[in-house]
């Protein structure tokens, strides 16, 4: 799609207009991740300690503080067992979104299972902030090539918009040669969804991740700036930003792994809320809703539609 529909700078006027990014939040404790899934059952969950609730408070804070809005997927295991903390992200002005029920890989369901942990996740948190639901993010960014049916599932549920698939080459996720830029889908049915992949940038022939979870704790804070700065540039904003709670709490309990599960996790942990301050002073964000809402307004989906669309289950179109 275009990016001139985001807000352009006015460079030199007395009133400049920032161009707007996206933020965005995993809320998923630190026990889940994926990377330690070969050491702790999901079973074990309830015995581990939470930090979910103090780590996602902290997050808030430090949005608030620099009058950032952002859209926050609560995996619903967790607005099941702490309601308070969806009304709290709420509370604080922000956008709610599905990260599924279980955090388990799409790729690793069946298309019944992948519905199954859908609606259950969805209907908690509808049911935790008595709002509607719109936007989707899979765990671990897995709505990879071989699981593209998920897409037509979150269509027939309702969805409005889908942000998992990631234009990479990565050992545990990634569509490369996906769009890099926010596209739009048309289920068999006629529904529609959104796509917005995460931040990347196109180098050598190959899309580098950028501005998100490891990328933004552990690669070096010029590679972001550089980052944001070109998409500002080029494209007017539209940077997807995404971090999970467990980031910014660099004192939570280790886990046994795999060194590389370990050194993805752990690496720089105390770092990232001097990164993600950063951005947040030089830059805005905006959630996923209202970009969406800017597009509706400006009828570019349908537009977009004539170029970029296709069906969701198995066409998705390239670069």
């Amino acid at each position: 799609m275009s990016m001139d529909l985001m807000a352009r700078e006015k460079h030199g006027g007395p009133f400049a207009v920032r161009p707007k990014h996206i933020m965005s939040v995993d809320v998923e404790d630190y026990f889940m991740v994926e990377a330690f899934a070969g050491s702790i059952t999901k079973s074990s969950w309830p015995s581990w300690p939470s930090r979910v609730v103090e780590s996602t408070k902290r997050t808030l804070e430090l949005l608030d503080k620099y009058n950032a809005k952002g859209t926050f997927f609560f995996v619903g295991w967790v607005a099941n067992k702490f309601p308070h903390l969806v009304r709290d992200v709420i509370a604080h002005g922000h956008e709610l979104g599905c990260h599924s029920f279980w955090h388990r890989p799409v790729y690793s369901l069946t298309p019944a299972q992948f519905r199954e942990d859908t609606k259950l996740a969805l209907q908690t948190i509808e049911d935790a902030s008595g709002l509607r639901v719109d936007g989707y993010r899979a765990p671990s960014w897995s709505i990879t090539k071989e699981c593209l049916w998920a897409l037509d599932i979150l269509a027939e549920e309702g969805f409005s918009y889908d942000s998992s698939i990631y234009p990479i080459h990565h050992d545990l996720y990634g569509f490369p040669g996906a769009q890099r830029f926010p596209y739009t889908l048309i289920s068999p049915n006629g529904s529609s969804l959104r796509e917005y992949p995460p931040a990347t940038v196109h180098f050598l022939g190959l899309n580098l991740p950028a501005a998100g979870g490891g990328y933004l704790r552990i690669l070096p804070s010029t590679y972001t700036h550089w980052v944001f700065r070109h998409f500002e540039r080029r494209y007017g904003g539209g940077v997807v930003t995404y971090l999970h709670p467990w980031e910014l709490d660099p004192e939570q309990p280790r886990i046994s792994g795999k060194l590389k599960s370990r050194l993805r996790h752990y690496t720089n942990l105390a770092g990232m809320k001097k990164k993600l301050e950063s951005l947040l002073r030089l830059y805005s964000f905006q959630c996923f809703r209202d970009l969406l809402a800017v597009e509706r307004g400006e009828d570019l989906i349908s537009q977009s539609s004539q170029s970029t669309s296709t069906t969701l289950s198995g066409r998705l179109q390239l670069e």
